[in-house]
Formats: structure tokens, C-alpha cells, sequence
């Protein structure tokens, strides 16, 4: 799937550097001459729009750090500061708080799009751990930002989240004190979470170069789930695939751009305009929308070491989907049975964070039972099964069959 790799730049400055680093070569056969499956489609933009969105949280992120203090006494003032007296500081965090939701919108269509069209097959599986592994970092490094303005909510969403740890049979407490610093959630904790949440993000940026490595190495997937044949099947990167990145970009960002100008705050909490206050606990303790589903899962196991182990079970069963499914067939067009499951997947996943975000009670924690009993049993136990029961439709002969009119295609066959 690599493009030529024998690129020379014109320029005698740049054919200099090129004969010492080559830079240039490198990002030619990666980015431009790279070749990918020609019947891409605008659900594979994702990978490029989350790129650019890591961009964005890292570089503002390190502004705001220049204005912030990561002290119990000043942090909320600090955060009150960037808004009111540092320029454009109310740009800047808004652009990062919502910039953190855009990028879990992006990574959960990019992980659905994985589930739909079977990425995690052979010889994928190192790429889609890769991404899960993403997937926990930025987990990690949001759930620490979201403590850092020491509001009500960040205060006490800290206290409940680092209080599971206790559940930890032997080490539990001592893990607990090890992350508050003490014995209670107070400046020693916001200042681990504070240098934790600056530190994360590169590590994703780590763990993402790994992720396009491997892409790089076995080559994008495609939405009929058929490997390249032929010299037919590809294109160049550039400009054919980075003209539609760009334009999926540009719509995204039209999105991300009306959440920042007109509604920055829908997304976050009211209770987090309030200085935190721990002899005040609020009446509903709710996290990020993106964590809740899992919250959702957390709350409806009665058992507090059974929740835990459920909530990171739900994470990390998808590390092992390479090997939970058994079908052969890649993707969902070709597979009836696993598509109508697929869909109940998602309407289950939209349904726990509906219900993370109620409280727990009533009929709010049986529905949520029932649909995290689903979520599991999807993964261990209808996406083995599928592979052995279902009928798969008959498969294209290649890539470039369904996409290209069949004279086009026995043309550009004889081309090549």
C-alpha cells in the first residue's frame, strides 16, 4: 500500500536536507503518494478529523497552563481569570472544553464505523488495540481536566470516581490515598491530576504516531472488507482521499465552531460555576456525556467491586474483538444478521447514556441492567455465535467492481 519511495525534491536546499534526513521522502510516500482502496467513504474522515482535534487540545491546552493555578485556593479564581482578563481567554477555553466533546464525538463514530465495517480483523488487530488503548488515554486525561476548574462537580465527580478504587480487594485504599495525596480528595489530588492531565496528551500523540504506523503498514480497510487485488483498487492519498478529509474537516469544524460561538456551555454543568465545597454535596452527580454510558454500567451492578470490574470490562472487551468475532466477512454490508444486531448495539449504547445522566433509582437502574446485561452478552456471546449461524451475501472479486462502471474497470485493468 506504500507509494513510491524514491521521491527527490527540486529545490538544491531541500535536496540537501533530503540526502541527510529524508524527511521529504517520507512524508511523500506517506501522505501523498500513499496509495488507498478507491471506494473510501466520507465515515473513513474520522481518523484525520481526530488528528487535527488533538492538535487543537494540545496547543490551547498549553496556553491555558500558562494562566492556570493548580492550587485548591486559586484554581477556580485562575479559571474565572482566563474568562474575564486574559485575551480571547474565554476563546481559548471554550474552544478546549468543547474541543474535549468534539473529540469524543469523533473517536465513538470512528469506533462505530470500526465495529460496522470489521477494522479489528486480521491483519488489523495490533492497529485496533492501538486504538482502544487512545481510547483509555483519552479517557484519563479528560476525566483530569474535567477536575481542574475545582467547581462542584469536578470536585465531587473526583471524590466518586477515585473512591471506586477502594472496592480494589488489599490495595484498594492504598491506591485511593496515592491518587488524593492524602486522605481526601484536597490540593495534593488536583495537583497530580493537574501535571497527569498535561502529561497524557503526549503520550496520546505516542501512541497515535504507533496507530498510523501500523495503518501504514497493513493498509486502510475499506467498506466492502475485501484486501487490494490489484493496481485498480488503490489511489493515490493526494489529493483524491485528503480533498474529501479536508472537506469533512471543514464541516466538522462548522459544528465545533457553533457549540463554541453560541452555546458553549450546553454541554457542561451549572454546578460547575460553583467554588467546590466539600461539606456540600450536590443533589446529582453527573460526569461528561461521553463517559455516560459507563456510568450508566457502573451504577447498575449492586455489588461496588462487580461495578468497577463492569466498568472496565465494557472498555476493554473491545480489545478483544479480533477474536470474539468469528465470522470471516468483514464488514456489515455483507453480513445481514450481525447488521441488525450492530444497530441494536448502538440504540443500547445511546440508552445507557441516557440513563447515566438520571439518577439512580426506580426504573432508571432495571433498564440499565438490562441493557448492560445486552452490551456484554453482544460482545461474548452474539458476535462469537454470529460467525457460526450466519449466512454471509456473496462478496464482490474486488475492490474497484462495485465502484467502477464494469467497462471503466476492465479498461483500467488492462492499463495497469
Amino acid at each position: 500500500m506504500s507509494g513510491d519511495s524514491d521521491f527527490q525534491p527540486k529545490n538544491p536546499v531541500l535536496k540537501w536536507i533530503e540526502r541527510r534526513l529524508p524527511i521529504l521522502s517520507f512524508v511523500n510516500s506517506s501522505f501523498v503518494s500513499y496509495l488507498v482502496p478507491r471506494n473510501l467513504n466520507y465515515w473513513w474522515t474520522f481518523g484525520g478529523i481526530l488528528t487535527v482535534m488533538l492538535a487543537v487540545q494540545i496547543v490551547t491546552g498549553i496556553v491555558l497552563v500558562m494562566h492556570y493555578t493548580p492550587t485548591s485556593a486559586e484554581a477556580f479564581n485562575s479559571v474565572e481569570h482566563i474568562m474575564r482578563d486574559v485575551n480571547y481567554g474565554w476563546l481559548l477555553r471554550y474552544i478546549h472544553a468543547n474541543g474535549a466533546s468534539m473529540f469524543f464525538l469523533a473517536v465513538y463514530i470512528h469506533i462505530f464505523r470500526g465495529l460496522y465495517y470489521g477494522s479489528y480483523k486480521e491483519p488489523r488487530e495490533i492497529l485496533w488495540i492501538l486504538g482502544v488503548i487512545i481510547f483509555v488515554l483519552m479517557m484519563a486525561a479528560a476525566f483530569m481536566g474535567y477536575v481542574l476548574p475545582w467547581g462542584q462537580m469536578s470536585f465531587w465527580a473526583a471524590t466518586v470516581i477515585t473512591n471506586l478504587f477502594t472496592a480494589i480487594p488489599l490495595v484498594g485504599k492504598a491506591i485511593t490515598q496515592w491518587l488524593w495525596g492524602g486522605y481526601a480528595v484536597d490540593q495534593p489530588t488536583l495537583q497530580r491530576f493537574f501535571a497527569l492531565h498535561y502529561l497524557l496528551p503526549f503520550m496520546i500523540v505516542g501512541v497515535v504516531v504507533l496507530h498510523i504506523w501500523a495503518l501504514h503498514h497493513v493498509g486502510q480497510g475499506n467498506p466492502t472488507g475485501i484486501d487490494v487485488k490489484s493496481d485498480r483498487d488503490t489511489i493515490p492519498f493526494t489529493p483524491y482521499a485528503t480533498v474529501k478529509d479536508n472537506f469533512a474537516l471543514i464541516c466538522f469544524l462548522i459544528v465545533f465552531a457553533w457549540f463554541v460561538f453560541y452555546i458553549p456551555n450546553y454541554m457542561g454543568h451549572p454546578d460547575n460555576y460553583i467554588p467546590a465545597n466539600p461539606l456540600q454535596t450536590p443533589p446529582h452527580i453527573v460526569p461528561e456525556w461521553y463517559f455516560l454510558p459507563f456510568y450508566a454500567i457502573l451504577r447498575a451492578i449492586p455489588n461496588k467491586l462487580m461495578g468497577v470490574v463492569a466498568l472496565f470490562g465494557s472498555i476493554g472487551v473491545l480489545a478483544f474483538l479480533p477474536w470474539l468475532d468469528t465470522s470471516k466477512v468483514r464488514s456489515a454490508r455483507f453480513r445481514p444478521l450481525y447488521k441488525q444486531f450492530f444497530w441494536v448495539l448502538v440504540v443500547v449504547c445511546i440508552g445507557l447514556g441516557y440513563l447515566g445522566s438520571k439518577p439512580a433509582e426506580g426504573a432508571y437502574v432495571i433498564i440499565a441492567r438490562i441493557l448492560t446485561a445486552y452490551y456484554f452478552l453482544h460482545f461474548l456471546v452474539i458476535l462469537p455465535a454470529l460467525g457460526y449461524l450466519e449466512t454471509p451475501r456473496p462478496l464482490p472479486t474486488s475492490i474497484s467492481e462495485p465502484v467502477l462502471p464494469r467497462k471503466s474497470a476492465a479498461a483500467v485493468g488492462r492499463k495497469g
